[in-house]
């Protein structure tokens, strides 16, 4: 094991993160991150001599269907089981402020 993360350096990451951790998960934090960082060294020791880099661990293929005309839902359809409706529009809460910035 190398020297571990120290909770000053958890402190700095959560800063950068915008997240604000109390003393005991600035402490468990700790620890995991250190267990986390001596897995990816133990990592770096695998001989990996002959293996090609690779993004992807399967080969990678176009999963798109063919865009084909088909039946729509008519505007009663599609708001049927809508909470709230106004006529044909699906009515919803307001999610914005009206307010100056």
């Amino acid at each position: 094991m190398s020297e571990p993360i120290t909770e000053t350096q958890v402190r700095h990451i959560a800063s950068l993160s915008r997240l604000k951790l109390s003393d005991e998960q600035v402490h468990t934090f700790a620890h995991e991150l250190g267990a986390i960082l001596d897995y990816v060294r133990q990592l770096e020791s695998v001989n990996v001599e002959g293996v090609e880099p690779t993004g992807h661990a399967v080969d990678l293929y176009d999963v798109f269907r063919d865009d084909e005309v088909g039946t729509s839902l008519t505007q009663d359809q599609a708001t049927a089981n809508a909470p709230q409706r106004d006529g044909a529009f699906f009515k919803v809460p307001k999610v914005l402020d009206s307010g100056a910035a």
